[in-house]
């Protein structure tokens, strides 16, 4: 399991022992300013540059880290990177990433963005997916779950802190990206107005990881909102200006 820690939310699903997964939270650790304070993971969202430098620093020693991360550059898209050597010498333009090495750190940076951890049922092989709206109808998901070495049947995934769908309204754009490509993805919305609905982050990842071959028993999480808890959680759609989190994942061989 992870150090204990303030600022990590430990992931709750029933991964193999030598899995590690967390959260960080806004809090409990990090020296960024308002409105970046505290814990800023992102090199992207404004805050200065040796704030967030210090907090990735400190994120590896509160976490016990045993490599730095592999962060991506994040673009909305389904894009992926396999980690097979530690960390990357530069941050690619992707949204997830997997590895099967033992030691190497995947990390995901969210701000009401869906983060995804995902890793095999012998804990041998972990991956790690960005996955807003437009990354999950451009189906990051499926190609993540597809890079991996294990089969679909065998992968656990964890939904990580994300908009609500209590909480999270959108336009007829989103609607129609799933809507026009599966009639199942209506259950996820809810209208509110016209051509406005309310969109649950969590049921769409569901459903398309089931449609990847992932077991319906093997997706845990997605119980919380990041618009909805400004004291744990950044949320761009809340505070347009803000931090992020990071959600990461890495797995030690040899562990019972």
């Amino acid at each position: 399991m992870t150090v204990a820690h303030p600022a990590l939310l430990r992931a709750d699903w029933p991964a193999p022992p030598g899995v590690r997964a967390f959260t960080t939270l806004r809090h409990g650790a990090g020296a960024s300013k308002a409105p970046f304070d505290r814990f800023n993971l992102g090199l992207r969202s404004g805050d200065a540059l040796e704030s967030v430098l210090a907090n990735r620093e400190e994120l590896a020693r509160i976490a016990s880290l045993p490599a730095p991360p592999a962060w991506l550059h994040q673009v909305h898209g389904a894009a992926m990177v396999r980690v097979d050597a530690g960390a990357l010498a530069s941050e690619p333009e992707a949204d997830a990433a997997v590895t099967s090495t033992p030691g190497t750190v995947l990390s995901i940076l969210t701000a009401d963005c869906l983060p995804v951890l995902l890793c095999s049922s012998a804990g041998d092989e972990v991956a790690a997916a960005h996955a807003g709206w437009r990354g999950l109808a451009a189906g990051v998901l499926e190609a993540t779950v597809a890079a991996m070495r294990t089969p679909a049947d065998r992968v656990l995934a964890w939904l990580g802190p994300a908009a609500g769908p209590a909480d999270y309204e959108i336009g007829v754009e989103v609607y129609d990206a799933f809507v026009s490509r599966d009639w199942r993805a209506g259950a996820a919305f809810s209208c509110t107005r016209p051509n406005h609905w309310r969109v649950d982050l969590y049921a769409l990842a569901r459903l398309r990881l089931q449609q990847a071959g992932v077991d319906a028993e093997a997706i845990h999480g997605g119980g919380l909102s990041t618009i909805a808890e400004p004291a744990r959680f950044y949320s761009h759609r809340r505070d347009a200006r803000t931090g992020r989190m990071a959600s990461v994942v890495w797995f030690q061989s040899g562990e019972k």
